[in-house]
């Protein structure tokens, strides 16, 4: 059955019925939508009945600061010595599961780890909204319909295979289990772990691992090749090459007087050098498979955070962190994104967050004007503008 299940859904369209309006004629079209994909008609009807709006959900969606902490203030409240040291001992405690991940789907128990340790505290914190209406609720707003109304199908599917209860609770975004995946990357993606013939991310530590495994390869994940690594940059170094848009061969770096603060940088890989807060703070050259984890996070700082993590798991050393410039005030950065967008810079929402179009469009700008640009926006950047 799941393999049927999963055609109907491969096959499905981006979004099955209107957005706003009524909330229960919306229910019945959704309805509809989730029997014509395959879903029996009986577990259809009693997936959507009694089924309502989280008003909560909605505010949640609209107000997410903590990704407006700067990368200090993020790794710093989230990377504890009780943290670190639960990871390493669930990786030995796990150590079979693990070695599963690593031989089968090529990923790092680090980044494994330090995702499941931010997304839900090792499973403890797995989150209290009720999942389903906490999808219907996102997939009847007008925001991001497209993106939501699939994974409202995907979980009928997955209450057709007796893998999601009514009950289940996770995320306000609707992500469920230990590493809070979504429906639809749990029907095509997930892992039936430790045998029993169900896929639960809830309860298995195995299915839960694996799951998310599989899911970073399907996005590019490559086997066997690091993903972060902090580096000291000489005196004079050009700060303009810094950033996400500009890469280098690793030795070409390394020709340019980059060093590595831990072991040694892998040769052969396309590389950027990463400066969360500008040239007076942390120095990291990040390789693809860093790319590949904002397939599981959009936010830079939680990305970065978490890649940084997963070496810290692995045995590296706590970053350097220098003494940054002062990051802007949320009306600052407001203001600065106001500014860059009236020059033709595409910084994306103006919500006060420093995310990687902001950070472009700040770099761009401090060549333009002849200060260090390293892509940390600064009052003396705002000023000159």
């Amino acid at each position: 059955m799941r393999a049927a299940l999963l055609c109907l859904a491969l096959a499905a369209p981006a979004a099955a019925a209107p957005c706003g309006g009524d909330f229960g004629d919306f229910l019945k079209a959704m309805e509809a939508e989730a029997i014509a994909q395959g879903t029996p008609a009986d577990k259809a009807a009693e997936f959507f009945a009694g089924a309502r709006q989280d008003k909560k959900v909605l505010k949640a969606d609209r107000s997410q600061g903590v990704f407006r902490k700067t990368f200090l203030d993020f790794s710093q409240s989230l990377i504890s010595k009780g943290r670190l040291s639960t990871a390493r001992s669930k990786s030995e405690s796990l150590d079979a599961i693990f070695a599963r991940a690593e031989t089968e789907y090529g990923v790092s128990r680090g980044i494994l780890l330090a995702f499941w340790a931010f997304e839900t505290d090792f499973g403890q914190v797995q989150g209290d909204f009720n999942t389903r209406n906490a999808l219907l609720t996102l997939a009847h707003d007008c925001r991001r319909p497209e993106l939501f109304q699939p994974q409202v199908l995907a979980a009928t599917q997955l209450y057709a295979l007796d893998e999601f209860d009514l009950d289940t609770k996770g995320a306000w975004a609707g992500e469920i289990g230990m590493v809070q995946m979504l429906p639809k990357d749990i029907l095509e993606r997930g892992i039936d772990g430790d045998g029993d013939g169900l896929i639960l991310l809830k309860t298995s530590e195995a299915d839960a691992i694996l799951s998310g495994a599989r899911m970073l390869q399907h996005h590019g994940w490559r086997a066997g090749e690091p993903w972060l690594a902090e580096v000291t940059l000489p005196d004079g170094f050009d700060w303009s090459l810094t950033g996400l848009d500009t890469e280098k061969q690793t030795e070409d770096w390394i020709a340019l007087g980059v060093t590595p603060r831990n072991g040694a940088l892998t040769p052969g890989l396309q590389a950027s050098i990463l400066l969360p807060q500008g040239r007076k703070g942390p120095a990291f050259l990040i390789y693809p498979n860093y790319r590949v984890l904002f397939e599981w996070n959009k936010s830079f700082v939680y990305v970065t955070t978490a890649a940084y993590f997963g070496t810290r798991i692995e045995g590296a050393d706590p970053y350097n962190a220098g003494n940054p410039d002062p990051a802007l005030s949320l009306e600052a950065m407001t203001a600065l994104q106001e500014k860059l967008a009236s020059l033709g810079h595409d910084v994306g929402k103006i919500d006060g967050i420093l995310g990687a179009g902001t950070r472009a469009a700040v770099q761009k700008e401090q060549v333009r004007l002849g200060l260090p640009a390293d892509g940390w926006p600064t009052k003396a950047l705002l000023d000159a503008l």
